[in-house]
């Protein structure tokens, strides 16, 4: 590896960690809303289905439920694209094995896809 490729696969490195650090931050926010949410629904005797607070209680814990999955498969996409990284295919497309364009990689770092692959209906 050339100096500047391991400056590079550094630089790279150090961006997708310091993305990851950010997503792994808001999933934890999201985790603690998420749980002051359910416990602040079973300090209240209240009845989602039939009390006009309940759709609010029942919206808010559903809502922050699929923020919090979203937010984790950030996390994982971003381990993935590390672990791309360290094995020396980061850049390449998972499905078909041609370069994923360098825009494509600068709009998003953990891209594992080219852009056609992610365009391809069968996604």
């Amino acid at each position: 590896m050339t100096k500047n490729s391991l400056s590079q696969s550094t630089d790279l490195r150090s961006t997708l960690l310091a993305e990851r650090d950010t997503a792994a931050a808001g999933a934890a926010t999201v985790a603690r809303d998420l749980d002051q949410v359910k416990a602040a629904s079973t300090l209240v005797a209240t009845d989602d289905e039939h009390d006009p607070e309940g759709a609010t209680i029942a919206f808010d814990r559903a809502q922050l439920t699929a923020v919090l999955d979203q937010a984790r498969r950030r996390v994982a996409e971003l381990d993935d694209a590390l672990g791309r990284v360290n094995d020396g295919t980061y850049g390449t497309c998972t499905q078909c094995d041609e370069p994923i364009a360098a825009e494509r990689l600068v709009a998003r770092p953990a891209a594992a896809t080219c852009i056609a692959c992610a365009s391809s209906p069968v996604n």
